[in-house]
């Protein structure tokens, strides 16, 4: 595949950005992507792609950068001059260039380099098919459920979903990051660092607490308690809907019994 039909796919796959746009997404993303690689993958790419993008992906150290798809995105947005938001449409864009420009042989070495979390990107170049539920629905969600506006309703998820990563195991934290929009991603992270032995066995009290302290609610203990209560069912609803049924299944499991009040059945 030459260099101006990976440009012109990029440009249609990201909804028809402009050439230039086009190309520093590509240049971004093929950087990026050469620092996640070892450099024996890296060269495996590097052959397949026409002349003008084979320096972006050459490398002379060995050891692969251990980027999660966050750092990766994050990184992407910073070459790019972008929003995390526009550096993954544009990287699912670049990637879905390269399924149609690489091998079989390489999209397969590539998927085998990349982690679980990185399956958004992968299914682009894989040619499958993944149901993502975008950050920006999952806020429509959580604000339509609360009755109110999407701005109002963003604190809310961050707090929720922070105060989960600390519940659950991190095993566990780490497959629901594979099944969320990675604009969801942060909280979830941040919760699995606050996390320690007590943050684990949590009772359904301590739990909502942390979740009204993340908001930063200064409310009365029983308006605080009801309140964050209909804060968490409005969360965990929309999580029972954003991830697979098994996913679901799994990550209830680890709640304890007084957690049911919470949780919805799976969709």
């Amino acid at each position: 595949m030459e260099y101006e039909e990976i440009i012109a796919t990029v440009q249609h796959a990201a909804g028809d950005i402009p050439r230039g746009e086009a190309e520093r997404a590509t240049a971004a993303v093929l950087r990026t992507l050469a620092e996640r690689l070892p450099r024996g993958e890296a060269r495996h790419l590097l052959r397949e792609l026409p002349a003008e993008l084979k320096p972006l992906v050459h490398k002379e150290t060995d050891d692969p950068e251990r980027l999660d798809i966050d750092d990766f995105l994050d990184r992407v947005a910073a070459r790019e001059g972008t929003s995390v938001e526009t550096a993954l449409r544009n990287a699912r864009a670049v990637f879905a260039a390269l399924g149609r420009a690489l091998s079989p042989e390489e999209t397969g070495h590539l998927a085998a380099n990349l982690p679980q979390t990185f399956d958004p990107l992968l299914a682009e170049i894989q040619g499958r098919q993944v149901s993502l539920m975008p950050a920006s629905e999952f806020r429509r969600r959580v604000a339509q459920r609360l009755g109110t506006d999407d701005a109002a309703a963003w604190p809310v998820i961050e707090a929720v979903l922070g105060a989960l990563a600390e519940r659950i195991a991190a095993g566990q934290a780490e497959d629901l990051i594979a099944q969320l929009d990675p604009l969801l991603h942060p909280p979830l992270r941040q919760g699995m660092i606050a996390a320690g032995p007590e943050a684990r066995r949590m009772p359904l009290d301590e739990f909502l607490r942390r979740v009204a302290v993340r908001e930063g609610t200064d409310e009365d203990e029983a308006g605080l308690r009801e309140r964050t209560f209909e804060h968490v069912r409005a969360v965990f609803a929309t999580l029972a809907e954003a991830v697979s049924p098994e996913e679901w299944f799994d990550l209830t499991a680890e709640l304890p019994a007084e957690y049911p009040g919470l949780i919805p059945a799976a969709p």
